[in-house]
């Protein structure tokens, strides 16, 4: 099957197709992470978007229920060097070929990779279309250009839960690494906004002794509150952070009156609740391997990235927060603190799947700041 990527500059690239068969549209991201290629296919901060894997071979250990970061895959299309139609690994159920044509997700294989990934380094990202079924490239051009932009666009109101519900840690904890189990008793309740909320943040909330309720993207604070939390998370997610001016309100609401811990989208979205701004990257962060300082020990922390945007540091109040936490390769914000709530978040991916586990001691903060406002 023979299949053709098309970018909105015109560049085209032509290859060979796996996974379904047919069109898939997006803004076209690289992610530089060397495994964990399902749970990149997972990650509900994808949606939207097409994603250039710059590991040259994918597919080798297939796939399985274990590994999923939500209940489906939400890129929309894949690119990569080689990809494997066999899979050898004990624990794969699915070959990762047949896992995507289940979910309608065309890949396209046997290209440059490298050569592309220049491209969108040099260009900055943009907008393309993968096809199996039009060989006709000025169409697929002029589809690409007709893509709705990221800018502007929420999507955490269109991946989002529909109906709350009780994370079930049993049923999900097979990725909890040796010794790092649940609490048998969890005596601290957390409720999650689901922005595009990933099972491993949940897991680790656990972990932690945390019951985890998760809600809708629009819930009111009201309605959190009455849930009684000890504390409340804000998750990733995918689009422009934004237009999610309910998220913004919400936050206003609750600061001060809980602690609240924020990731990725979540991140974002509290930098424009304290009345900051965000831009999209050039090209964004996308990979396991980003350098990040923390400014508090001056220990640098390798971690795991997903985002387009970023909070701007100028812009937020020097006299109410704190920023903690800066990224080594471009010098862009990716945590802060508020002075005087309990109300902290970083712009990385501290529960990592996939990625390094530098991080992980920011769940174990978060309990602290909960059992303190609790006391």
């Amino acid at each position: 099957m023979q299949a053709i990527l098309a970018l909105e500059d015109g560049r085209i690239f032509r290859g060979e197709g796996y996974g379904a068969k047919g069109e898939c549209y997006g803004e076209v991201v690289f992610n530089t992470s060397l495994t964990g290629y399902q749970e990149i296919f997972t990650d509900p901060s994808y949606a939207g978007q097409i994603v250039v894997l710059t590991n040259p071979q994918i597919g080798n250990y297939g796939t399985n229920t274990a590994d999923n970061e939500a209940i489906r895959p939400f890129i929309e299309g894949l690119v990569t060097r080689e990809f494997s139609p066999i899979s050898s690994n004990w624990r794969s159920e699915q070959v990762a070929d047949e896992y995507l044509e289940r979910f309608n997700i065309p890949v396209i294989s046997e290209i440059d990779t490298r050569a592309l990934v220049r491209h969108l380094r040099t260009h900055g990202v943009m907008r393309g279309v993968i096809s199996t079924i039009e060989s006709d490239v000025a169409k697929l051009v002029a589809k690409a250009r007709a893509i709705r932009k990221m800018d502007g666009t929420d999507l955490a109101s269109v991946v989002t839960t529909k109906a709350r519900y009780e994370w079930d840690n049993e049923a999900h904890s097979e990725l909890l690494l040796a010794g790092e189990v649940a609490a048998p008793h969890p005596d601290l309740h957390v409720v999650a906004y689901d922005y595009g909320i990933k099972h491993n943040i949940m897991r680790m909330l656990a972990q932690q002794g945390c019951r985890v309720t998760v809600v809708p993207a629009q819930t009111s604070a009201e309605d959190v509150l009455e849930l009684k939390p000890d504390g409340i998370f804000l998750s990733n997610g995918p689009g422009d952070p934004e237009p999610v001016t309910y998220a913004h309100d919400n936050i206003r609401r609750l600061a001060g009156r809980k602690p609240i811990f924020g990731i990725c989208l979540g991140h974002q979205l509290i930098g424009l609740a304290l009345g900051g701004k965000t831009y999209k990257l050039k090209f964004g962060h996308h990979g396991g391997n980003h350098p990040v300082k923390c400014t508090d020990t001056g220990k640098v922390e390798i971690t795991a990235h997903n985002h387009n945007f970023a909070v701007d540091p100028d812009s937020l109040k020097e006299s109410e927060v704190d920023l903690t936490h800066v990224d080594l390769n471009d010098n862009t914000l990716e945590g802060l603190r508020h002075k005087s709530m309990p109300l902290f978040s970083v712009q990385y991916h501290p529960e990592a799947s996939p990625g390094p586990h530098d991080s992980h001691y920011l769940f174990k903060d978060f309990r602290r700041m909960m059992e303190g406002w609790k006391r």
